[in-house]
């Protein structure tokens, strides 16, 4: 969605787990404000994540751009309003409604537009999800998931929307990539919620509203409004509990590692800066395609 120009390199860290993080306030023109999470403040945990922004979008505010060597993966929540149009230069014209998911997977290089419709307001995430080298050529590919689709965990405690992947004895869409879960949780106050997180995998945890602790052995953390949590794959079976202190809305991505260096410019995320300038060349040259009217 929002390009970035400088160029970002990436190493794979060890590090098993970092404090919560709060996003970084970003306004563009009237219809757009975000917190944004890069994965350069989380050491290296937010992996397969690029980058996450939590945003509200009530009027175009990017224009059509292109994306490479990753996927674009938007979750809207539930309390959007009105209709989310998306195109892509595969030729999919989508209004997405709310709850909805849409997954591009750039891979070689894709062309995107997404925009609310006059009178919408859109609340959602906007993901960024590197792809491996094997993969970050390959021909595009979108998935659109609706919001009637998704399967529920429901208890007296909370009532989880499974957005993509496996939890709790449930199956739901799964990624055009690499295994990914993707959870939005409403979780009652003095309620609790837990996912059994696949082995090796890693954890990425905001809270959109209200407050949770996540209980990760004998520590305790208390991840606020406005937070993100990582933690990085573990060799050993992982069980993730939360806990919310008041009427909590969470988001829990869950998913495998690519543990590779890569280079990131704006809305392409590449093995290398040679590999970028030839994303680059293809898009100024029209390669990628183009939007149908």
């Amino acid at each position: 969605m929002r390009q970035r120009y400088a160029a970002e390199i990436a190493a794979p860290k060890v590090t098993v787990e970092h404090e919560p993080i709060t996003g970084e306030r970003l306004s563009i023109g009237q219809g757009f404000r975000a917190l944004s999470f890069k994965h350069a403040r989380f050491s290296g945990l937010m992996d397969p994540l690029v980058m996450v922004d939590h945003y509200f979008m009530s009027e175009p505010t990017f224009g059509a751009h292109a994306h490479a060597g990753m996927s674009a993966v938007t979750v809207l929540f539930e309390d959007s309003v009105g209709l989310f149009n998306n195109r892509d230069s595969m030729g999919n014209d989508i209004d997405l409604e709310p709850g909805d998911l849409y997954w591009l997977k750039a891979g070689s290089g894709a062309l995107h537009d997404e925009k609310p419709t006059p009178g919408s307001r859109t609340h959602g995430l906007q993901m960024f999800v590197n792809l491996p080298a094997r993969l970050k050529h390959d021909a595009p590919e979108a998935l659109h998931v609706k919001a009637v689709d998704m399967p529920q965990i429901v208890s007296s405690d909370a009532k989880v929307r499974l957005v993509l992947g496996r939890s709790n004895g449930l199956v739901g869409s799964s990624s055009p990539a690499l295994p990914l879960t993707i959870l939005d949780a409403m979780i009652n106050a003095g309620g609790e919620f837990e996912h059994e997180v696949a082995l090796g995998h890693s954890q990425w945890i905001h809270v959109v509203k209200g407050s949770v602790e996540k209980l990760d052995g004998e520590r305790l953390i208390t991840i606020h409004s406005g937070e993100a949590f990582s933690v990085g794959g573990k060799p050993e079976p992982v069980t993730l509990v939360l806990r919310a202190s008041s009427e909590s809305q969470v988001v829990v991505v869950t998913g495998e590692p690519i543990k590779e260096a890569f280079v990131q410019r704006g809305p392409f995320v590449m093995t290398t800066e040679d590999e970028i300038e030839q994303v680059e060349a293809a898009y100024r040259s029209g390669r990628l395609g183009g939007l149908s009217d």
